[in-house]
């Protein structure tokens, strides 16, 4: 099935819902929702011993069909009058997105469901305004970089935006709209120029509100805005690692300066976001020139081992922990290009985190799929592709018995990532005169 405009992605589907089967009114939305978890947890049951005889494979077809029957209820309930109905189906949808791969299902409902969200988001309270904005991510997840995919995000991005942008808007909306349009962006307009610019742009006139004053003193914000501005500068910086050389040069003349002095920031979550994105963009700068260094490279590294030994006894005892780990790392590889490497196993499979921007994508898509991300990784064509993981795998037991090494998997892992970003900086190169 096509899915990106790479070609066909990998990966098989047997995901026909059966006909009619409708949830029973009396049911209770909080009822509803309990179910349908409840079909998502045994269905990851099922798949975990399909190969120990042919009568799983049914139950697993099965369980995929009755988990469709009730998403079908909830995207009947997205339309409801009641806000707490149209939660708990918000909720249930969050669920299923992130706990299934449902691009068959999704595919002759994406219109549908995509009307729901833009309605929640515009006329919906608060709650339910990050709830769908939750749920848009997934959705875009779910269908991938291709046609529909696009289709999907440009209905969806002006609301996410205006959302966004809105001072008068809740904060946990805009905060969830700012993971949202990051994402969406990331997967469905990786190739659009226009619309990655109008992202980066919506994203900086956010997060650029913690940027030092005339005076060179930080802002003071109220309460729940440095959840917004961290927000807001992760996706960003997802958003950064699509950019063009001549971009990423501007981003570090223009940034650098900004977010070394945010390293001052009194909110410990804050700062972190702000030492991994300055180690993005430093690796990033890399990429483009070897010998790229800061222009205020002493004092951006006496600020990470202050914070990287900070002792405080005024910050909360895990803070400290957390933010000393995090600047160790940053420090190290600014200093000497050092990155502790992190190993994801999900079936027999490992993808390896040897680099910021690995880290940067593995962890925007483990915020929006949660406990999910691991399956993902294992089925979704959308995650094994950006992951250079190849189609989805259907082994036997045989084959499943004879692994190769670490070795072995971490260099073919490692080659197909990269070689998957330079064939998508040479398609980003074409059109760099655009940005």
């Amino acid at each position: 099935m096509p899915r990106s405009k790479k070609g066909k992605r990998g990966g098989n589907s047997s995901s026909k819902g059966r006909n009619g089967a409708r949830g029973e009114s009396g049911v209770s939305d909080d009822d509803l929702a309990s179910d349908v978890l409840s079909h998502y947890s045994s269905a990851s049951e099922s798949a975990s011993v399909i190969e120990e005889g042919t009568g799983e494979v049914v139950d697993e077809q099965t369980a995929q069909e009755e988990t469709e029957d009730k998403l079908k209820q909830c995207i009947d309930n997205l339309m409801e009058k009641s806000a707490k109905t149209r939660l708990a189906a918000l909720e249930s949808l969050r669920l299923g997105f992130s706990s299934r791969v449902l691009y068959e299902f999704l595919l002759e409902r994406r219109f549908t469901i995509s009307d729901c969200l833009e309605r929640s988001l515009r006329k919906g309270g608060g709650e339910e305004q990050a709830a769908a904005a939750t749920v848009c991510a997934l959705l875009c997840m779910q269908l991938g970089g291709g046609v529909e995919g696009e289709e999907g995000f440009k209905m969806l991005r002006p609301i996410l935006s205006s959302i966004l942008i809105d001072s008068c808007a809740s904060l946990s909306a805009r905060q969830s709209c700012a993971r949202a349009l990051g994402m969406c962006c990331y997967v469905s307009a990786s190739d659009d120029a226009e619309d990655l610019l109008k992202s980066l742009g919506h994203l900086e006139s956010v997060f650029m509100g913690a940027y030092p004053l005339g005076d060179g003193t930080l802002p003071s914000v109220k309460a729940g805005t440095p959840a917004l501005h961290s927000a807001a500068l992760q996706s960003w910086a997802l958003l950064c690692t699509l950019c063009t050389a001549s971009r990423i040069n501007t981003i570090l003349n223009h940034h650098l300066p900004h977010l070394h002095a945010c390293l001052e920031s009194s909110e410990v979550n804050f700062r972190i976001a702000v030492g991994e994105t300055i180690a993005l963009l430093y690796e990033l700068g890399r990429d483009i020139d070897q010998e790229f260094e800061y222009e205020d490279c002493n004092a951006l590294c006496d600020s990470l081992k202050s914070l990287a030994t900070d002792g405080n006894k005024h910050r909360a005892k895990n803070d400290r922990r957390k933010q000393r780990s995090i600047f160790r790392e940053v420090l190290h590889y600014i200093e000497n290009e050092d990155f502790t490497e992190e190993k994801i196993q999900f079936g027999i499979e490992v993808i390896y985190i040897d680099g910021w921007m690995r880290r940067k994508i593995y962890d925007a898509f483990k915020e929006v799929l949660e406990s999910g991300v691991r399956h993902h990784l294992q089925f979704n064509p959308l995650l094994r592709d950006i992951f250079g993981l190849g189609p989805p795998l259907i082994l036997d037991a045989s084959v499943k018995a004879s692994r190769i090494s670490r070795t072995e998997r971490h260099l073919f892992n490692s080659a197909a990532f990269k070689a998957r970003t330079k064939l998508r900086n040479k398609v980003r190169d074409k059109r760099a005169d655009v940005m």
